[in-house]
């Protein structure tokens, strides 16, 4: 069996895959209705929110559509804060809607600086929102999400959330972050099946949602909750990643949401210290590295896509290359949801023996 180490999906627990072989039930009846209550109630927990949580049948991307579509009217002016590819993404889709997006860009493997972003909200007072990825899985950098808040909050805009491969895994309190509208993705930290994106929403993101003219039909948080509160999902839902999603949040409760951060801390620090003892250079800024994928640069003539090729084929592991402008200079090692150190050492002692094989003088 292979040995995924990617930024998602993740690997699932045995219970969790068991869970989906449960037979179909009635997506309308009473024992879904019980299910989905509960799932929610316990996302409410690991989100730290006493608002409304969504489950929506869709990858996290859906869920970004979902967050600038009831927010948002064409035309409306948003701040896009991009450290990487996915921050690009989040642009992308507001973009595509109509939105009037004034990029703020960083280098990508730096973390957003909240100097620059204050600059951006006083110079231009008519921004209505603030696009922020929290943990950039491109670039293995996870920006300082409680500082970004407090200067989004200080000039009273709207903060929407791409915590697709953060939640659940790196502390985010939402409503003491006062997150508008957070997104996150079952593939990620929640150590299940792609299929589900489940999303936060706040009273003030009802409110812009009073006014917000984006086309919606699918993505419509009204029919959302009005499904919900009968225990219904407007559409068809992903029945079987719900009933693995039911198992994997019982157990991440279990273990509880601390133990889980501090867990993925330690992970972090063992991958970004194994990474450097082979002599290699960790591509993100260390002091925002990420602890769900540790990004790793390309040097001593390392041919990247070789070395990976050599772990999946002879030692049976999966790691990330990069993206976009990064294809070929980076790769990524995904640690989060299902994961113990044990796992970082596997990885570490395979590159260590396919390393030099594909190139790389240490």
């Amino acid at each position: 069996m292979e040995h995924l180490r990617i930024p998602g999906p993740t690997p699932c627990p045995s219970e969790v895959l068991q869970a989906m072989t449960k037979q179909m039930i009635n997506h309308r009846g009473e024992e879904f209705g019980q299910i989905l209550n509960k799932v929610t109630a316990n996302l409410k927990r690991l989100f730290q929110t006493k608002g409304d949580v969504f489950l929506l049948t869709s990858s996290g991307t859906g869920g970004l559509e979902t967050a600038i579509v009831n927010t948002l009217s064409p035309g409306d002016k948003i701040l896009s804060v991009s450290i990487g590819a996915f921050g690009e993404r989040f642009a992308t889709i507001a973009q595509q809607f109509g939105a009037e997006v004034i990029p703020l860009r960083f280098e990508w493997g730096k973390a957003a600086d909240v100097d620059a972003v204050r600059q951006a909200l006083s110079t231009e007072p008519k921004i209505k929102a603030v696009l922020v990825t929290h943990n950039e899985t491109s670039t293995g950098v996870t920006n300082d999400l409680a500082s970004i808040n407090s200067v989004v909050k200080e000039f009273d805009k709207l903060l929407l959330v791409d915590a697709i491969s953060s939640l659940g895994s790196i502390n985010l309190p939402v409503d003491d972050w006062h997150c508008d509208v957070t997104v996150t993705g079952s593939q990620k930290g929640w150590m299940a099946p792609p299929g589900l994106a489940m999303v936060s929403v706040s009273p003030e993101a009802w409110q812009a949602y009073a006014k917000a003219k984006m086309p919606r039909f699918y993505w419509d948080f009204a029919h959302a909750k009005s499904y919900l509160e009968k225990g219904q999902t407007p559409w068809t839902p992903a029945l079987s990643t719900i009933f693995a999603l039911e198992v994997s949040l019982e157990m991440m409760l279990k273990e509880g949401l601390p133990n889980i951060i501090a867990r993925h801390a330690q992970v972090g620090n063992a991958a970004r210290a194994g990474v450097k003892s082979l002599g290699l250079s960790l591509f993100a800024d260390e002091n925002y590295a990420s602890n769900t994928v540790t990004a790793v640069a390309t040097s001593d003539g390392l041919d990247t896509k070789k070395m990976l090729k050599l772990l999946r084929e002879e030692h049976q592991i999966a790691l990330g290359g990069g993206q976009q402008r990064l294809d070929g200079k980076i790769f990524r090692i995904g640690h989060l949801g299902w994961v113990t150190e044990s796992d970082i050492e596997t990885v570490i002692s395979a590159l260590k023996v396919v390393l030099p094989q594909a190139g790389f003088r240490s």
